[in-house]
This record gives C-alpha cells, sequence and structure tokens, in this order.
C-alpha cells in the first residue's frame, strides 16, 4: 500500500483519521518549539488546552513552571512566556513545566485524541521524517491556525517534512499538499520573516525568540510524542 501525506491547518476540529495514520503538529512560533526545547533540555513538559485545564494538572505536579501566553500575553500568574529562548535560559528544569498557547497545545491535545502525535519544529525536521518512514500509512502535518491564518512559518516546515517523506515513497494526498510544496521547495531558512508572527515578536520585542529558532534549525535528533495525559515524551533516535 502507498503511504500518504496530508497538510492542513486546523484551530479545534480535526477529522477522525484513516487508520494506520500519525498525526505531527507543526507549531513554529512558539508552542512546538518551546515544548521540544524543553524536553529535550530534560524538563518534563505537558500541554494544557485552557487555563481551567492547566490549574488542576498544576495541583497534581510538584512546584511546576506555568509557561504560556493566551493572545500574544503571559496570563496572570504565569512564570513565563511561550517562548523557547526563555525556556532554553531559565532555571529550574528538574521542575516540571505545563505549557499552555493560544492554539498549539490545544491542537496537540485534540489531535492526541485520536491516535499517535507528534510535536515537531525547525529543530527536528530530519528525525521527524527518519521516524516516520515505513511505520504510517497516512501522515497528517497539521498546523495551527491564528486567526484563521496558516501561517508561513508553519508552512514551510509542513513543506519541509513533506518533501522529505515525497522523496521517501510517500505520495500527496490532495493538491494542497502539493501546492504548498512546491511554493516552500528550496527556500531559505528565514524565508518566512514576512509572516504575522514575525512582525508581532519584533513589536513585542521577543526577538530573541526569532534568532533562537533560527539559530536552531535541525540540531535534535529525536522525536517528540504527546502522551494521554499531555506529557511531551522524546524518544532520541540511533
Amino acid at each position: 500500500m502507498t503511504a500518504t501525506v496530508q497538510i492542513g491547518c486546523f484551530t479545534e476540529d480535526i477529522p477522525a483519521p484513516p487508520r494506520g495514520s500519525a498525526a505531527v503538529v507543526v507549531d513554529v512560533i512558539r508552542a512546538a518549539t518551546t515544548a521540544v526545547t524543553a524536553v529535550a533540555r530534560g524538563q518534563r513538559t505537558f500541554v494544557a488546552a485552557s487555563i481551567e485545564t492547566a490549574m488542576p494538572l498544576a495541583a497534581r505536579l510538584n512546584n511546576p513552571v506555568l509557561a504560556g501566553e493566551l493572545g500574544g500575553f503571559k496570563p496572570y500568574g504565569f512564570e513565563l512566556q511561550n517562548s523557547p529562548a526563555a525556556v532554553a535560559s531559565a532555571n529550574g528544569a528538574r521542575r516540571p513545566m505545563i505549557l499552555l498557547s493560544t492554539s498549539g497545545t490545544g491542537l496537540m491535545l485534540a489531535a492526541g485524541a485520536h491516535g499517535p502525535t507528534y510535536v515537531a519544529c525547525l529543530r527536528n525536521l530530519s528525525a521527524q521524517v527518519e521516524d516516520l518512514v515505513g511505520c504510517f500509512t497516512h501522515v497528517r502535518l497539521l498546523a495551527a491556525d491564528s486567526r484563521g491564518e496558516f501561517r508561513e512559518e508553519d508552512q514551510l516546515c509542513c513543506a519541509r517534512i513533506c518533501e522529505r517523506l515525497l522523496e521517501n515513497g510517500f505520495v500527496p494526498a490532495d493538491a494542497g499538499t502539493e501546492q504548498i510544496v512546491e511554493r516552500w521547495s528550496g527556500t531559505a531558512d528565514d524565508s518566512f520573516l514576512e509572516s504575522r508572527s514575525v512582525a508581532y515578536l519584533r513589536d513585542t520585542e521577543q526577538e530573541e525568540d526569532l534568532r533562537f529558532i533560527l539559530s536552531h534549525v535541525d540540531d535534535l535528533r529525536a522525536v517528540f510524542r504527546v502522551a494521554e495525559d499531555g506529557e511531551i515524551l522524546m524518544r532520541p533516535l540511533s
């Protein structure tokens, strides 16, 4: 059976996947990059879909770090923004972290409820592709939308993963997937700099996250899977 790959952008409702499917949730700016960065440095990391679900989870953990944003702003009582640069440099890696974001963390949980779900960003592109090849008959690359937009940085990341899957025998599931791959094929790592997400980081003086993202491309040989309880689990590749 020929394996297929599809790129999509979702807010909440995700159609039930075909049998033998895996989902890969991409949110480059910033939830996926933040989660991957935290777990890679040895910090237990759980994702939450809302403050209402984050608080009971925090009560069950030992002195957790609350990190995240809603509408771009750090919620009251949270220690850290949804920031890979801040997480990478923060003390307290031995404390578990709960990560909340406007759309990305909710998408991770929603996709995880349907079956095997991974979290990917520019940091682990090659590892994610390597792990998927030969293991699934259908792969869905899911980006978290931002105010109804499929953000350029997520298009680029999805397109790179998809293009490499196509090189390994997968076929595109639809014309839209082909178009996204064609648009971003051969582009530079920083070819998404005109996106609204980047403009937001610049306008709010959070460009350290942009610098972090662009200086950590494909530097992790590991995959990150969403567990049933919302914990992001790392599995290094040999």
